[in-house]
């Protein structure tokens, strides 16, 4: 019997780079919550491991141990095949590949098969937090992932179409020992005043991001003019920039602007968190 998944997009509000590992692994403090817009799977159980891709994101996904979902499965002795259908842009900063294969270990978690709590950071540092899939506090190299209680965003989400590979932009920062985020995180009642508190906070990848790909910067600054804007960054290591809205009217009018006048970027209205 198929079952269904859901591996929705990771948005990255903030993500404070606070010191590098003798290892080579960054320190990250990031707030980190999801959208209503993502990638679907299908699983059907079967003697071996297949995975095939379709949708809009489909070209270029590879379909072998390349792919998060095949390590994911392979990981936790999962054969059968996969169906992947590609909502959101891969190498775009939004989690695509490691919500997928998030979305592998809650199902077999789902099915009564145990998922060591060190595995999902074995796959990649994002999954850990994709697994919780709700609103959090990420730190350290991805290890600590603490759920938090944030209000609901309304949201554009805009890739221009260009990747950026993370390896690159990490290597273009000028400083990797950043402050982090306040030790206490307020509690908000209105995602207006989150947005406030969010303003003053930061993504210390951006910079770097937009001299490697400039697109990312125009990006920034059309979500910028759009009416009612609250803030308006990159998420994760690029090149996906998220914009928050006051209300989801707000949010799709501005997904309307912004698709029109640049139909070759990839634009989606959606809830955050």
């Amino acid at each position: 019997m198929a079952t269904k998944a859901f591996a929705p997009a990771k948005v990255n509000l903030t993500l404070h780079v606070t010191g590098q590992r003798d290892d080579g692994y960054h320190l990250l403090d990031s707030l980190v919550v999801f959208a209503d817009v993502g990638d679907e799977l299908e699983f059907v159980p079967g003697p071996n491991l297949s995975l095939d891709v379709t949708g809009e994101h489909a070209k270029g996904v590879p379909t072998d141990s390349r792919n998060l979902v095949w390590k994911a499965a392979e990981t936790v002795g999962w054969t059968g095949r996969v169906h992947l259908n590609k909502v959101l842009p891969h190498g775009g900063g939004i989690g695509g590949g490691s919500s997928d294969a998030a979305a592998v270990l809650r199902m077999v978690a789902d099915q009564g098969s145990e998922v060591p709590q060190h595995l999902p950071l074995s796959i990649g540092a994002d999954v850990p937090v994709c697994v919780k899939a709700v609103a959090a506090r990420m730190e350290g190299i991805g290890d600590r992932v603490t759920p938090l209680a944030l209000p609901r965003f309304y949201s554009v989400l805009v890739n221009p179409g260009v990747e950026v590979p993370t390896g690159a932009v990490f290597s273009a920062m000028k400083t990797r020992r950043n402050s982090a985020m306040p030790a206490e995180i307020p509690d908000f009642e209105a995602s207006d005043a989150c947005a406030e508190w969010l303003g003053a906070q930061r993504n210390d990848l951006q910079n770097s991001a937009v001299e490697l790909a400039p697109e990312i910067g125009r990006v920034l600054e059309e979500l910028s003019a759009t009416r009612d804007v609250l803030l308006a960054r990159m998420s994760g290591s690029g090149s996906t920039c998220f914009a928050l809205y006051p209300s989801m009217k707000a949010a799709h009018l501005a997904a309307y602007e912004v698709g029109a006048a640049h139909p070759e970027w990839w634009c989606r209205a959606t809830q955050l968190n």
